[in-house]
């Protein structure tokens, strides 16, 4: 019997043996596995990230001299104001109306913006500045701001929109807006909420949510005589068009489909100048400390108090002095939330 028993042992022994080395076999390919996983894994998001370096580079476009001189280069001229507090940033967003051409060979600007990124990179906010507003314009008096451009093209706009809001703008980018909005194609339309009723271009507009792409988008973007407000609500929809834009190109089911988002990276850059210092590494690392989610990117306008004539009976917008100032400090401390929190946009 005892014999019998050993031998039973033995065998159990033997049994406990090859299970034990089987699940070690198992637990080794699962390792492996998951290795291969990761490192997968690893190498598709080095390689994501090298084809949207690659859609950036191959159609960003640099111009020289889109920023004012650090230092005055005329006399009486005001050296340029200090950054914002902590690691907000500014960006002068510039589109030009070609269409409308000056001795000088450029047109006015169509479209002016700032965007302000947050020190956090948690919230972003697009603040439109009407084209009518008159505003003092270094070395030209006082005149509609988006004559800045036609004196002086962007460095002068930068001084001219530094001087209103005593903030640094830190980078500027000349948009083909008109290029731009035809990005809505790409992303399969973008729905905004459309608060007056226009016809525009054959096209109907009626008020609530509307989706935009195309031509349509541009139309929308370009109405200015039906709405109540003219170039006021104009700038509005702009605003919006371009916040649903970057919205829908940073949501996520954008980001997570690789060939989807490198195409719209590669058509924002492709209608984007940018000043010379806005190096590759710079958007690359602000690209990477983006904690941005859709719902992040608010829109407001530069204030005006209200509506007048200039002096060569020109219609303009007069300026919230006090909201201005109000604005300036808001950007200048990176305390945009609070003042929207205090002014909300309708």
């Amino acid at each position: 019997m005892s014999m019998f028993f050993e031998a039973d042992s033995s065998d159990d022994a033997a049994r406990r043996t090859v299970g034990a080395r089987r699940r070690r076999l198992w637990l080794v390919l699962l390792l492996a596995l998951g290795a291969l996983v990761v490192v997968g894994s690893v190498v598709a998001a080095a390689l994501y990230v090298v084809s949207i370096d690659r859609a950036v580079n191959q159609n960003l476009q640099r111009g020289t001299q889109q920023l004012p001189a650090e230092t005055p280069t005329a006399e009486g001229e005001e050296a340029r104001p200090p950054k914002t507090d902590g690691k907000a940033v500014n960006y002068v967003l510039l589109g030009s109306d070609s269409r409308v051409k000056t001795d000088a060979g450029q047109g006015r600007s169509d479209v002016l913006m700032v965007m302000h990124l947050s020190g956090d990179r948690k919230s972003a906010y697009l603040i439109s500045f009407p084209r009518d507003m008159y505003v003092p314009i270094p070395g030209h008096g006082k005149d509609k701001i988006n004559a800045a451009f036609a004196f002086g093209g962007p460095p002068l706009t930068v001084r001219t929109v530094e001087g209103l809001v005593d903030t640094r703008m830190d980078h500027v980018a000349l948009i083909d807006f008109e290029g731009f909005i035809d990005l809505t194609d790409e992303l399969g339309g973008v729905t905004i909420y459309n608060k007056h009723p226009t016809v525009s271009q054959g096209y109907e507009f009626p008020v609530g949510n509307v989706t935009l792409r195309g031509e349509q988008a541009l139309a929308y973007v370009r109405e200015r005589k039906q709405l109540p407000n003219g170039d006021i609500d104009r700038a509005e929809r702009q605003r919006v068009v371009l916040q649903a834009i970057l919205a829908k190109g940073l949501a996520k089911e954008t980001i997570s489909n690789p060939l989807k988002f490198i195409s719209f990276v590669r058509g924002v850059s492709r209608y984007v100048t940018v000043d010379e210092q806005l190096t590759d590494s710079d958007l690359r690392e602000t690209a990477i400390s983006l904690r941005l989610k859709p719902g992040d990117i608010q829109s407001l306008q530069a204030p005006i108090s209200g509506f007048g004539t200039s002096p060569n009976d020109q219609s303009i917008d007069i300026v919230d002095q006090k909201k201005l100032k109000e604005l300036a400090k808001a950007m200048r401390t990176d305390t945009l939330d609070a003042y929207l929190e205090k002014y909300p946009q309708s």
